[in-house]
């Protein structure tokens, strides 16, 4: 028996005798009653009679690698939010038809929060990096307290399944395919959440939580010691992302009217499948967003082997660099250069669909490959823009309904903070994101060598090649800035 992410319970590995065998089990203890056990004789006889009746009972029990039988339609109707989730035909968890659903919506709201971020004037010629899934991960959690209008805005801006068991069964395939160890690079994801030790939420909330997302509570005293809570949240983030996100609640970020925080980390370090050697580094000009011409140390590979999977445009570039890895799930940092300086070029097309034709469209060949080595940390607030993509509702106290988490409608969002970091260099990447939710309480292909020269802005995303989730996406305008 195992349990689902509904709280039931589903029996595996054992499968009805049918009646055909049964037949035949009758049929040898009747002969071997009246020819041996009758008798008395032959001794030898009767065990071999009794092996084989054991091994035709054994067969009619399903292994330990078997799956038992599934449904034809898993799922039931887009609103059965009590289907049972089958044990995955695929080996891999990551990879179901749950996970590709949830990998889906993920990617559309990395497009779309780029989107958003990308037109704000406040960020022109700056450095743009975050990490999509982190922040999916944590509203996906909130929005399992959400109800009515608060849940239906939720599930639009983040591209949810709207029925409860893909998304469950989708978080926690991806989560564990994530966490799955690959000697070739380090990848893993945790959430948490961190509760007013007195304040009652409701065991539902907290129960598909912890099952479905692995996201235990922790009982924190905001209302007298809410700096000291602030501190214990921010050293679990720093343990899971290996010191490379600090301080993710900010000074004031915790108050006494705070009753819980909802928290995700992303880590990843990984090493180049061709690794760029570092004599060949050197220094060269990159013209950024703003115009203005900046040095940077400019990696490159231009050997006769050098061979990445390749495709272009017309308009852009595009590029996909793997890392090292041993096991089945492929990572790879892909690029998106414009041939021209105006990285908008790039951003005016970027979406599933697009990305897909390169993807689809590339192939292995020869690329002299020049690449700036960059390092990242960005920080976002992001209740404004969440709201203007279209969920204003959860921040808004007297409106917010998240009901589902203590059985009444006092609690709202009051802040959603996210941090990112990324490290590149001639050995590989490491990069990391975090995610807090606050909940308040409101009173065509060349024959030559192709030349792919990243020394103007360009788009770059850290891609799961096996579901196709976005992990990190990114805007490099100048990588001698911050």
């Amino acid at each position: 028996m195992r349990k689902t992410c509904d709280g039931k319970h589903e029996r595996r590995g054992y499968r009805e005798i049918p009646a055909k065998k049964t037949a035949v089990i009758a049929r040898y203890i009747s002969f071997f009653d009246k020819q041996v056990i009758m008798k008395r004789k032959h001794a030898g006889l009767w065990i071999l009679v009794v092996m084989i009746i054991a091994t035709i009972l054994v067969s009619g029990c399903t292994g330990p690698t078997q799956k038992p039988a599934v449904n034809t339609s898993p799922y039931g109707s887009p609103h059965d939010t009590n289907a049972i989730t089958p044990v995955p035909a695929t080996s891999s968890s990551g990879n179901t038809p749950a996970a590709q659903s949830v990998s889906a919506g993920n990617n559309r709201f990395a497009y779309d929060l780029y989107a958003t971020l990308a037109k704000n004037p406040a960020g022109a010629g700056q450095n743009l990096f975050y990490s999509p899934f982190s922040i999916s991960s944590a509203l996906a959690i909130t929005g399992e307290g959400a109800k009515g209008t608060t849940a239906d805005e939720i599930i639009a801006v983040f591209h949810f399944p709207d029925n409860d068991t893909i998304r469950r069964e989708g978080f926690a395939g991806i989560n564990e395919g994530i966490n799955a160890a690959d000697t070739g690079y380090t990848l893993r994801t945790a959430n948490a959440l961190w509760a007013e030790k007195s304040y009652p939420f409701l065991p539902a909330f907290t129960d598909i939580a912890g099952t479905c997302y692995s996201a235990n509570v922790t009982n924190l005293d905001f209302k007298n010691t809410p700096e000291e809570s602030r501190a214990t949240i921010n050293t679990w983030v720093e343990q899971k992302t290996e010191n490379k996100i600090r301080d993710l609640l900010p000074s004031g970020s915790i108050d006494p009217l705070t009753r819980l925080v909802i928290t995700n980390a992303v880590y990843f370090k990984g090493t180049w499948a061709r690794q760029f050697d570092v004599n060949q580094t050197q220094d060269a000009d990159f013209r950024t967003e703003t115009g203005k011409t900046v040095t940077v140390r400019m990696m490159q590979d231009t050997s006769e082997d050098a061979k990445y999977r390749y495709a272009e445009t017309d308009r852009v570039q595009y590029i996909e660099l793997p890392y090292t890895h041993t096991a089945k799930k492929a990572l790879s940092m892909i690029i998106i250069l414009p041939k021209n300086d105006d990285v908008q070029s790039v951003e005016a097309v970027l979406d599933e669909r697009n990305l897909s034709a390169l993807q689809d469209a590339a192939t292995s060949r020869r690329v002299l490959l020049y690449l700036p080595k960059f390092h990242m940390e960005t920080e976002y607030r992001l209740p404004g823009t969440l709201s203007v993509m279209g969920m204003p509702t959860a921040f808004t106290y007297g409106a917010a309904d998240f009901s589902g988490m203590d059985g009444t409608k006092n609690l709202y969002i009051s802040d959603v903070i996210h941090k990112a970091f990324i490290d590149v260099n001639e050995e590989g990447t490491e990069a990391a994101a975090a995610t807090g939710v606050v909940m308040g309480l409101g009173a065509v292909a060349p024959s030559s060598p192709t030349v792919f020269r990243a020394d103007h802005p360009f788009v770059f995303l850290i891609q799961d090649k096996e579901t196709g989730t976005i992990l990190f996406i990114g805007r490099v305008s100048d990588p001698a800035g911050s």
